[in-house]
């Protein structure tokens, strides 16, 4: 029976992490996946063939030039799934075969396989092929991500009606389509579907989505959105829905009815911990399949037993997955390593993009932190001229005792990368004399950093040194 230092169950991000970090302190390290490649939601289902998606649309539809060259402006002009399909799979290979290397560089193990759990240290592996084998270890981590919600009231048929998995597997490109969830996903394919002139409806129950974003962010993207064609329905909760085979029909409470040629559901996502046999060891999850860990380590409540990613909740993102294995491999490996940084930084890949750093206006509010806000639009910008855009904002929140930067939120072309500028400065404690002070590229988006910087320096008291004394 193979015996390992770590064994690692599942190979996203946090298990990808996890394992090189492993692998570069020279211990014997394992990865088991349940899919036929590596790699886990994130490069097959999720981030990045989503992101890839994305780029794809905005190219082919010659989205970004058309406040140039108008609505009507096309790269390319009949647009199908194939042209989807084809730019997605390269990116997916390249991903898996980058993967696969960093893996066999460092000495990972791999296994493909079903992974349970039948007693505390040892886990039994099923293949496809119908093979088992027994693995026992030292420590484990267990970063398995998420699997779609499906409730029994949603008539799935992998066509039509189809969840956020199954959804880049269509055969071609609808010219209708209901999305329901207003949740990261829902928004980022409603908007994205959007931009290829498919008419979309984005249907939430709630009255508000994405409430970890600033509010204001959120009313200039809901313009932004609405303006391409997205017909957003909050406090919409659906009655039923019926697939009739030329078409999906979804009636709501409020007596509304929507019909679209295609349906994506994408409300919410569960722990995939159902098929772990974590009652061999002890471990529970709550109501979603999520696994309560120690923030700060990643270990569960078996101390030889760590997990990390999405498996264990908030804040589920790729980024933060990547940290969080790293982190749980060096605690599981008794290797003192780096804290993480408290402020990271949140990245919603819709059209138009949003991200996020630090608080929000509303939590600057509940803590009862006196600030003053800094916006920049983005035509203010010469080089958002240059772009032909005619949206986009950074917003900067910064405290009136400290003058530190606690928080930037921005919407708009390129908000995932500008956003790091803001995460530097608020994890080194910056204030707003940075911006100020400092030159910026010019003409660039990032110049947004400055105006906004001057825009709240302007408003704020003026500090003792820079007053003018007038001469008696």
């Amino acid at each position: 029976m193979a015996h390992y230092d770590l064994i690692i169950i599942g190979s996203g991000p946090a298990g990808r992490a996890a394992a090189i970090q492993a692998g570069k302190l020279k211990r014997k390290v394992l990865v088991v996946d349940r899919k036929d490649r590596l790699g886990g939601v994130s490069v097959h289902t999720g981030t990045i063939p989503s992101k890839t998606l994305r780029e794809t649309v905005l190219n082919l539809s010659g989205y970004r030039e058309r406040s140039f060259y108008g609505r009507s402006y096309r790269v390319k002009d009949d647009i199908d799934a194939g042209d989807l399909k084809a730019r997605l799979h390269m990116t997916l290979d390249h991903e898996v075969d980058v993967l696969e290397h960093q893996f066999n560089r460092n000495h990972v193990d791999t296994l493909l396989g079903m992974a349970r759990f039948v007693g505390p240290n040892e886990i039994e592996v099923a293949t496809e092929a119908g093979d088992t084998s027994r693995i026992t270890g030292d420590k484990f981590l267990i970063s398995t991500g998420t699997k779609t919600y499906r409730p029994d009231y949603v008539p799935f048929n992998g066509r039509t009606v189809v969840d956020s998995d199954e959804f880049l597997e269509m055969s071609e490109i609808p010219r209708s389509l209901v999305v329901v969830g207003a949740g990261v996903i829902g928004v980022e394919y409603a908007t994205m579907f959007s931009a290829l002139d498919v008419t979309v409806t984005l249907i939430e129950p709630r009255d508000s989505f994405l409430d970890f974003i600033d509010s204001a962010l959120i009313q200039d993207f809901t313009h932004q959105i609405k303006e391409n064609g997205v017909d957003l329905r909050l406090g919409s909760a659906i009655s039923k829905i019926e697939d009739t085979g030329q078409h999906v029909e979804v009636s709501l409470e409020n007596g509304r009815h929507v019909r679209a040629e295609m349906l994506l559901f994408a409300a919410g996502r569960m722990g995939a911990t159902d098929k772990l046999g974590l009652e061999a060891v002890g471990l529970k999850t709550d109501h979603r399949g999520r696994i309560e860990v120690d923030r700060k380590t990643y270990q569960t409540t078996v101390p030889h037993i760590y997990a990390a990613g999405d498996v264990i909740g908030h804040p589920s993102l790729a980024s933060t997955s990547l940290q969080q294995g790293r982190v749980a491999a060096c605690h599981a490996l008794d290797t003192p390593t780096l804290p993480e940084s408290p402020w990271f930084p949140y990245g919603i890949y819709s059209v138009p993009e949003i991200s996020t750093c630090g608080m929000s206006e509303e939590e600057m509010q509940e803590r009862e932190i006196p600030y003053e806000i800094g916006v920049a639009r983005f035509r203010e910008t010469s080089r958002g001229h240059i772009m032909g855009l005619e949206h986009g904002m950074l917003k900067m929140l910064v405290s009136l005792k400290t003058r530190r930067v606690l928080g930037v939120q921005i919407v708009g072309e390129g908000a995932t990368e500008l956003i790091h500028i803001a995460q530097a400065v608020l994890n080194l404690k910056g204030t707003v004399d940075y911006f100020v002070k400092n030159t910026f590229n010019y003409p660039t988006l990032a110049e947004a950093y400055k105006i906004a910087g001057l825009d709240a320096f302007n408003r704020m008291p003026i500090p003792d040194e820079f007053k003018v004394k007038k001469a008696k």
